[in-house]
């Protein structure tokens, strides 16, 4: 059940989408993954709409016209903020506006944003709101399931009901609830429930809502049985150490395109840096992206050690992902899926 959203004469394709990802899914290693996808849904880190609007915006919002389709994922609860912020976004030729109400962090919390905002319905809608009536690019929620005690179907329900009272139809659902304390970030990515179910509830009581499901999803096989019946999906941790997996869900959801091997991933990601390099960026920042690109295969350990221990001592080395490929005892015909014992071991 594929869907798409209208944005000026254009089609977002929501099928295969990229989480946003604080510290991992920056303007680099979108290039990456827009090289593994071209056709996927990619999100930047989310950015605060303060951050927007007082901070270093040319640093903050930066990203390569490859990068397209891009949403930026925007983290607050002014609806005057917000609407500013999504005015720049469109400027900036961003293709969607996304509104952060998952993040559970405490430090998130004390700038009244992320998961915390479930709790305050009437508040997200005014923001979507305001946001949609500033822009014609789409506005979109990324949600959890809910919140503390909060978590029953029906709150979940009555909550997306509410948002959408302002005119948003795309909701990107983490299929977990969210602890406000007691947990890190990282425990809520793991320990509460995945709830698929409630997902597919929800669109089977709002057919007319785009519903993109995000949480655990870690196989190609997986993510299409989640297409059978909803709009989209969304892969986070899984697309980051295993990013193979974003090429297999290429040729699978949309037949083709994108680089045929992992060999031409390091030659594309080679010219990459040796531009980056000339604008002063030092290699560590992209190649620290790219360590799970032989994730299963044989020579997969050697290929993290040598970038992980080269990166920061030749940070204007642009050869540096070939000569990791080199270090593996491969040429380019030669990688190989792990067999074996101590194959399985080196690939681990």
């Amino acid at each position: 059940m594929a869907d798409t959203t209208e944005i000026s004469g254009n089609t977002l394709d929501r099928r295969l989408c990229v989480a946003p990802m604080m510290d991992w899914t920056d303007r680099h290693c979108r290039y990456f993954h827009r090289l593994l996808a071209p056709s996927a849904l990619l999100y930047t880190e989310m950015v605060t709409s303060g951050a927007v609007l007082h901070g270093d915006r040319e640093r903050l919002l930066a990203y390569s016209a490859e990068e397209h389709p891009l949403a930026l994922q925007l983290g607050g609860s002014e609806p005057g903020d917000l609407a500013r912020c999504a005015h720049i976004a469109a400027d900036l030729a961003f293709d969607e506006v996304n509104l952060n109400v998952g993040c559970p962090s405490d430090r998130v919390q004390r700038g009244r944003f992320g998961a915390c905002l479930m709790l305050e319905p009437v508040l997200v809608r005014d923001c979507v709101a305001a946001m949609r009536d500033a822009v014609t690019i789409p506005v979109t929620v990324k949600t959890r399931l809910g919140v503390d005690d909060h978590d029953s179907y029906e709150w979940f329900r009555d909550f997306v009901g509410s948002v959408a009272e302002s005119g948003c139809s795309v909701f990107i659902v983490h299929a977990r609830k969210a602890w406000l304390s007691g947990l890190s970030p990282k425990q809520n990515r793991e320990i509460p429930d995945l709830r698929y179910d409630w997902v597919l509830r929800l669109k089977q009581e709002f057919p007319g809502l785009t519903i993109v499901i995000n949480g655990g999803i870690d196989s190609v096989d997986e993510a299409e049985r989640h297409l059978r019946s909803l709009d989209g999906v969304m892969l986070g941790r899984a697309a980051y150490h295993n990013p193979w997996i974003l090429s297999e869900l290429q040729q699978r959801l949309f037949g083709g395109g994108g680089v045929a091997s992992r060999e031409e991933v390091i030659q594309s990601l080679s010219g990459y840096l040796a531009l980056q390099k000339a604008a002063g960026v030092p290699v560590k920042h992209t190649s620290r992206h790219v360590l799970g690109l032989f994730q299963g295969m044989a020579g997969a350990k050697r290929w993290r050690r040598y970038i992980s221990e080269h990166a920061h001592l030749e940070p204007g080395n642009d050869r540096l992902l070939l000569q990791a490929l080199e270090a593996m005892g491969q040429t380019p015909r030669g990688i190989r899926p792990a067999t074996g014992p101590a194959a399985s071991q080196d690939a681990a």
